[in-house]
């Protein structure tokens, strides 16, 4: 599924309205809008000819950073530049950081229930 929070940026970033991308690319403006959404995925040409007018990577329009795959690991996961500042900035407070990884259930139960 294409990353529409990204794919908005850049079309305002390159300063084109969905109605212009969408001559761009040969869809229309509802079809940008539902990329945008994601309620609807382009085609993989709709997707090439986005790469060429923006001049980014399929990977940053899918929205996935990086790839990562472990020997524990069955699959690939998708992970985000944003996610992997936010482990960073874990990773920064030792006893936290600790606490997550011993027991990453009890973790995300414990943040839960500060946040609450």
């Amino acid at each position: 599924m294409l990353n529409g929070t990204r794919l908005r940026e850049v079309r305002k970033n390159k300063g084109l309205t969905q109605t212009q991308l969408g001559d761009l690319i040969g869809v229309g403006k509802s079809a940008i809008c539902c990329y945008e959404k994601e309620t609807r995925n382009p085609t993989l040409e709709a997707v090439i000819e986005m790469i060429h007018v923006f001049g980014v990577s399929a990977d940053y329009l899918l929205g996935s950073d990086y790839l990562i795959k472990t020997k524990e690991m069955t699959e690939y996961v998708q992970m985000t530049r944003e996610e992997i500042i936010f482990i960073e900035e874990i990773k920064k407070n030792k006893m936290v950081y600790e606490i997550l990884m011993q027991d990453p259930k009890r973790g995300a139960e414990l943040v839960k229930k500060w946040l609450n």
